[in-house]
């Protein structure tokens, strides 16, 4: 039986970004996964690393300043995958926020970024309105402009975990998680790869398996309580020709959601929906009033495309993690939470939540919790320097 330092079950963002961290810092990995990279959430996100200008409105400053500093390493390591784009905010007679609030909003956006590469912003002046992709003018007070990060999330998820191989990782896919057992030292563990059966040691397990994190749960003995959490369903549409000029961050007219219009790989992209989700999250699709809701939110803003159900080229949804609560989904906190079977040496951890521009953040808090459990070796990398390629 092999014995590894860490086990990782999940191939998304962040499975493979605790793989990258374990393995740069010189321990023995696994993760398998049962279906193929970013199989589920990871490939199905609105592709951007941004800082969260929303989230500054429910006082997760923390947040805001960690994601524009994973932002900032990523255009650094990962040119070829993420890309600076112009946003544009445009503001109507009608809209909720006020044209002074976003401006307060933009700053303390740039000064948590401290004011560098790509904290930029503006506002752009009435005679470039209409090059902004036909986007309406009719009652528009004014447009501002920043700067965030784009990227393709598939890609970017394939080429941290290639790092990680690079690292000494050991990747098995396919290969599906059965059962674990908890004993004093670690956990063992059986899986099956090649329709044969596998066993496995390691000193810690990582549950990286975003919507599925608590059925990960019941097939560990003894039996852990699982956390209360929500799943929330994010529908996109893919629809025919391209926006050209950037990033579009608009609010729904009717409940005053976040919603972005992007460029994708020659057509346009708009998202998300949020909305709960019950079923088994591998079945989760498109539901019609999440499709009617974006078309009417493209024809407000966008009315000279005059796009219908039948011009849509493709449509994906994706099931995030949130903290079960009252309240809109949209209201509720973002950040990541780590559950251990035992406060000092743990066995096991869950991550819950958690955000496709945090991924290395992530990771290494999570290392950091699990630390005391392993073995001490000699560091391979830093993640802060790893560069990121496209397959």
């Amino acid at each position: 039986m092999n014995h590894y330092d860490v086990i990782v079950i999940g191939a998304g963002i962040h499975g493979a970004g605790v793989a990258q961290a374990a393995a740069a810092a010189g321990q023995k990995v696994l993760l398998l996964e049962q279906h193929g990279p970013a199989y589920g959430t990871s490939s199905r996100s609105s592709k951007l690393i941004h800082g969260g200008l929303r989230y500054l409105e429910s006082g997760q400053f923390h947040l805001v300043r960690e994601s524009l500093h994973e932002r900032a390493l990523m255009l650094k390591n990962a040119p070829e995958l993420v890309r600076l784009k112009a946003f544009h905010i445009p503001l109507y007679r009608n809209t909720r926020r006020k044209p002074w609030q976003i401006m307060f909003g933009l700053g303390t956006y740039a000064a948590l970024g401290g004011f560098k590469r790509g904290c930029r912003f503006g506002i752009i002046s009435k005679r470039e309105w209409s090059q902004l992709d036909g986007l309406s003018t009719n009652n528009l007070r004014t447009v501002f402009r920043y700067f965030d990060g784009q990227t393709d999330d598939a890609l970017l998820t394939r080429a941290v975990l290639q790092s990680a191989v690079r690292l000494g990782a050991e990747v098995h896919i396919p290969a599906k998680f059965q059962q674990a057992e908890l004993h004093a030292e670690g956990v063992r563990i059986n899986y099956q790869q090649h329709e044969r059966n596998v066993d496995a040691q390691a000193n810690v397990l990582v549950n990286a398996t975003g919507p599925w994190v608590n059925q990960i749960l019941r097939a560990v003995t003894p039996t852990l309580p699982a956390r209360l959490i929500e799943l929330v369903q994010g529908t996109h549409l893919v629809l025919p020709g391209a926006i050209t000029q950037g990033i579009y961050y608009v609010e729904s007219p009717r409940d005053g959601r976040a919603v972005f219009v992007m460029p994708w790989y020659g057509e346009t992209l708009i998202g998300t929906t949020e909305t709960r989700y019950r079923g088994d999250p591998a079945q989760v699709k498109p539901l019609q009033t999440e499709v009617n809701y974006l078309l009417q939110i493209m024809k407000n803003y966008f009315p000279q495309r005059s796009v219908s159900i039948n011009d849509i080229q493709h449509s994906f949804a994706g099931v995030r993690v949130l903290p079960a609560g009252s309240g809109h989904a949209f209201h509720r906190p973002r950040e990541t939470v780590f559950d251990t079977d035992r406060q000092y040496q743990p066995r096991l951890i869950s991550i819950f939540g958690g955000k496709l521009t945090g991924w290395r953040a992530t990771a290494e808090q999570l290392m950091q919790r699990i630390e005391s459990s392993l073995p001490k070796r000699q560091p391979r990398a830093d993640t802060r320097n790893i560069r990121l390629f496209p397959e």
